[in-house]
């Protein structure tokens, strides 16, 4: 059986449905045959462990602990999904404190057993913040810390494709950007449906403005439909979209979508968002968001600053310091 690495890849949170979705992602793919399941839930992990035994996977060494210290130990890729869920009628903004505490627990926990892990996504809610929490105190470069935001794009993508009545790969190029939740900015420059570029669609009797508006209203409240549809939050999406996601930075397949990821330059500073990105064995590294309209940058200047007022919540909190102090707890942080 051939694998992408030899590496091992810890599954955080893997007794919950996010987390044992990755697990079997992860080994579906041959990403790497030393999977590592952590949760405190001792008992439904080990069931996660023995049903994925039970799935005969070849090559597989597939170990499962509630200590974080075992789980983490000679970790080179980890995935977190180790937040509390979020439920119905809440956005992810109301788990800020919770998160953000195990984020920051987190970060501590990969600095003090496995400073030399090439790579972290973190996908708890609000993803945005608690990434950067879990980079300041992992005391990781920018690169090697990377949050799910792609799956605001796919849910773009999905829509238009719905619209059009085309299959989902026919619509390219579909975008959002900035933070991962109600405050997206969503980009339709880029966009080509079936070849065609979006702006020439929009405003006639294919999609008229107001179908369009109403279209970003649904790709901004997806994760909301599906807590209505389910009466839970998404699973199998973030699950697919981040293991595909640490898959790239193990040396597997490019990863199609943008990437959460920190950001700092001269129009947005010291903050983790959604961004265009390659995302490789070297980490994620920033790329030009290109054929964006002015509005569409007003749209991201504006979910960039609902980002700073958060980072202020958790400043507040004490959870994080003062932005000129980051420096001091992660010296890979300019």
């Amino acid at each position: 059986m051939n694998f992408v690495t030899q590496d091992k890849l810890v599954i955080i949170g893997a007794a919950g449905m996010i987390g044992s979705n990755m697990a079997q992602t992860a080994a579906m793919m041959h990403l790497t045959p030393n999977i590592c399941l952590y949760d405190p839930f001792a008992k439904g992990l080990e069931g996660v462990w023995e049903e994925m035994r039970h799935c005969g996977f070849e090559g597989l060494n597939l170990t499962f602990t509630s200590d974080i210290a075992e789980a983490l130990r000679d970790a080179k890729y980890i995935v977190s999904s180790g937040g509390a869920p979020r439920k119905e009628g809440m956005t992810r903004e109301d788990l800020l404190k919770g998160n953000s505490e195990i984020a920051a627990e987190l970060g501590r926990n990969i600095k003090k057993y496995c400073p030399d892990v090439h790579h972290v996504v973190i996908i708890f809610n609000p993803a945005d913040i608690t990434g950067i929490i879990a980079l300041l105190h992992s005391g990781l470069k920018p690169s090697q810390v990377t949050t799910l935001a792609g799956l605001d794009s796919t849910r773009l993508q999905s829509e238009l494709a719905k619209h059009f009545g085309v299959l989902q790969h026919e619509v390219t190029g579909a975008r959002t950007y900035g933070g991962h939740g109600e405050q997206m900015a969503v980009f339709g420059s880029s966009v080509k449906v079936d070849g065609k570029p979006l702006s020439e669609l929009i405003g006639t009797d294919k999609l008229t403005e107001e179908q369009w508006a109403e279209l970003r209203q649904r790709v901004v409240k997806g994760g909301a439909n599906i807590i209505k549809l389910r009466g839970r939050s998404s699973f199998q999406s973030p699950a697919q979209l981040s293991i595909e996601m640490i898959g790239a930075a193990m040396g597997g397949p490019a990863f199609r979508w943008p990437v959460g990821t920190y950001v700092s330059n001269d129009r947005y500073d010291h903050v983790m968002m959604a961004w265009e990105t390659v995302l490789d064995r070297n980490g994620a590294h920033i790329k030009p968001i290109e054929h964006a309209t002015d509005e569409e940058m007003k749209e991201l200047d504006a979910s960039y600053k609902h980002l700073q007022d958060q980072i202020d919540n958790i400043i507040k909190m004490g959870l994080i310091p003062s932005v000129d102090k980051w420096s001091e707890l992660n010296p890979n942080i300019k």
